[in-house]
């Protein structure tokens, strides 16, 4: 099953409830997941532009695409980033399928 990273801006209101209430919000997004036929492979807050970084696999891009759908239409998150990731396995397999593709840039 293919691997993403999505990562999300929480919105000032969703930190302002986590601080006052604090919670595991990988609680609340596993269901999502796995109703979506995936799985959570961990989670992490972060520094920087992103404030949430999660890893998973799941079915397809769609199912993906659904879950970035569903949770920037929950209100919670500013913005999401989903990013498809491929194993060590399979980045060997497209570099000896790319060793045998004889590609000829553009001329000028």
């Amino acid at each position: 099953m293919p691997y993403y990273m999505l990562q999300a801006t929480y919105s000032p209101q969703a930190w302002s409830g986590m601080v006052k209430s604090p919670q595991n919000r990988l609680d609340a997004v596993r269901p999502v997941v796995e109703k979506l036929g995936g799985k959570i492979e961990g989670g992490w807050l972060a520094f920087g532009e992103y404030d949430i970084v999660l890893v998973c696999q799941l079915p397809n891009n769609v199912s993906a695409a659904a879950f970035s759908m569903a949770a920037s239409a929950g209100g919670a998150v500013m913005g999401v980033k989903t990013t498809p990731l491929m194993t060590i396995d399979e980045a060997m397999e497209a570099m000896r399928k790319a060793s045998g593709v004889d590609y000829r840039p553009p001329s000028s």
